[in-house]
């Protein structure tokens, strides 16, 4: 009889962050958008995670060019805070990631089967290039702060969510950030969207952003490409914006009803106080426009 047991796979990094950082940034859905692919041409366009035992999990692990796409799923089987996840992926192989703590460094290993399609030296350099990738964003994340808003509205999600990219609607809830702020461009998924205003100077200002995942009524997200200066649009180059690479995620929740609204935001620290002034007062208007 043939053995059934399967190859098992290893790798490690060890990361210059203390244990809890590193936990946070693995473990959150909007963080999980930034690192988690192995090459630049391959993207996550989204991420769920019920982080608890028989919880379960999905990363949309797409190509850039729109080519092709998959679901990269499974279920926690043991989850330690801090310190271990165990999980099976839905074609039933077995996942084991310990998260060591060396005081202000951390060393994580990820343990794997291997699948039988792939040659083990490519899964094994796959899962070692996103696992360098997390380290790499993990060690320099700490000119943003990921910043939460929530709201609960009284109507279906799907309202909400045409009403909030409505082009008429969205001039009037997002006059908290600038009375004439507008956009130009398709919320459609890998569109270029700019997002405008009147600055101080009289000059037409804002930011460069794609739409990096557009599920209607239950998820949209925005990265930012850089910034609009003088009528100008900055995305490369010394000059390029700090926002570049920035992620504005909104998530709908239908709660029989009524609508959950989530908003998280990679805020450059510095902006971080206007935002928790303005963002309240923006979403309390789109829930009055809402809810007439």
């Amino acid at each position: 009889m043939e053995s059934t047991e399967k190859t098992m796979i290893t790798v490690a990094v060890i990361i210059d962050a203390p244990v809890k950082k590193v936990w946070d940034l693995w473990t959150n859905p909007h963080h999980i958008m930034h690192w988690n692919n192995a090459s630049d041409d391959w993207h996550t366009t989204r991420a769920e995670i019920d982080l608890s035992t028989g919880g379960k999990f999905l990363s949309r692990m797409e190509a850039r060019d729109g080519s092709e796409g998959f679901d990269f799923t499974g279920e926690y089987n043991k989850v330690l805070p801090y310190e271990l996840i165990e999980y099976n992926l839905s074609d039933g192989r077995k996942v084991r990631i310990t998260f060591t703590s060396n005081g202000k460094s951390t060393e994580v290993t990820e343990s794997f089967e291997a699948e039988l399609i792939n040659p083990v030296d490519i899964q094994r350099s796959g899962w070692q290039a996103i696992l360098n990738n997390f380290k790499t964003y993990t060690e320099s994340y700490g000119k943003s702060e990921l910043i939460h808003f929530e709201i609960k509205i009284d109507c279906a999600a799907e309202k909400v969510y045409k009403i909030m990219l409505d082009e008429n609607s969205y001039n009037e809830w997002t006059k908290a950030f600038n009375p004439t702020s507008h956009y130009k461009g398709s919320w459609e998924k890998g569109s270029e969207i700019v997002f405008l205003g009147t600055d101080t100077d009289g000059n037409t200002g804002g930011m460069a952003s794609k739409i990096k995942e557009n599920i209607p009524g239950r998820f949209l997200s925005i990265e930012h490409l850089g910034s609009v200066r003088k009528g100008k649009e900055i995305t490369s180059g010394y000059d390029v914006d700090e926002w570049s690479g920035a992620f504005e995620n909104y998530t709908f929740t239908d709660l029989k009803g009524t609508t959950l609204l989530q908003i998280d935001i990679d805020c450059i620290l510095k902006f971080k106080s206007y935002f928790n002034m303005t963002w309240p007062e923006a979403l309390t208007k789109l829930k009055l426009i809402c809810e007439k």
